[in-house]
């Protein structure tokens, strides 16, 4: 009993960061499943492919529960959300069903370096003389590449259904500083994409068994109920805020992901 409640609990501050800035959440679960819940650590789950198939199922709670509140705010970009979210959908479906082939050290370490170097160019552009776009400088109606952005988006949903993590990691960067759209926009627009992106990877994990049920429904549920804080923050925060935490977690994620690599 305790141990569900802790996972309730862990679900609604995963929902809360991971809405937040339109990450799904996975980004905390995966490093924390690896550390504490597989063997020699744990026995939550006996693959890494469980750890990603499960994580994904919360991915997919929270990204339903934070498109619900930003479409109440009117914050997603339908125009490109729908294009930028059936994009994630072939490749979301390819990476989980060739996730076994790239969990080695090697892509671990490379992934690790890659975010690192992104969250880099971030702070360095959000720091720069012509700044950050508001949601009142946003003109829904101007020009938009979105060819540029479908392609991007594919990669998204591959690396989504690979690692377990959202794509939101590559997707709000790649609208804020790529694509122009204001932080606030870019998050909301994210969310939307992840929704489809992963109920696609999680069809795929659940084929293949990967999901383990118990630890994903209670933590799913808490991700539900932390989705609509985080969207709720998120509304009230400054662009260069939420670009400057997302660079800190991709950061992070970036060194741990290097760890992983280096420890093979």
């Amino acid at each position: 009993m305790v141990e569900l409640i802790e996972f309730l609990v862990l679900g609604i501050g995963v929902g809360t960061f991971g809405a937040l800035l339109g990450l799904g959440g996975g980004i905390i679960l995966v490093p924390l499943f690896m550390m504490f819940m597989i063997a020699p650590h744990g026995t939550t789950f006996s693959t890494v492919q469980q750890i990603v198939g499960t994580s994904l199922f919360v991915v997919l709670c929270n990204s339903l529960s934070g498109t619900y509140a930003y479409i109440r705010q009117r914050r997603i970009f339908l125009r490109a959300a729908v294009p930028f979210a059936f994009a994630t959908v072939p490749g979301a479906f390819l990476g989980g069903y060739i996730s076994e082939w790239f969990s080695g050290p090697a892509f671990s370490l490379l992934f690790g370096i890659s975010l690192m170097c992104l969250a880099a160019v971030m702070i360095i552009k959000s720091n720069a003389k012509k700044g950050l776009k508001t949601v009142e400088d946003f003109d829904p109606n101007g020009d938009l590449n979105i060819k540029l952005g479908v392609i991007c988006s594919f990669f998204v949903g591959f690396l989504s259904s690979i690692l377990g993590i959202g794509g939101g990691i590559i997707h709000v960067p790649m609208m804020t500083f790529i694509l122009g759209f204001p932080a606030q926009i870019a998050v909301a627009t994210s969310t939307f994409a992840l929704m489809v992106s992963a109920l696609v990877g999680v069809a795929s994990h659940a084929v293949l068994g990967h999901i383990v049920w118990g630890p994903a429904v209670m933590i799913g549920v808490g991700a539900v109920v932390g989705a609509q804080i985080g969207a709720k923050i998120s509304s009230k925060s400054k662009p260069k805020l939420l670009v400057t935490l997302l660079s800190i977690v991709m950061t992070l994620l970036g060194v741990q992901f290097i760890w992983r690599g280096l420890m093979g």
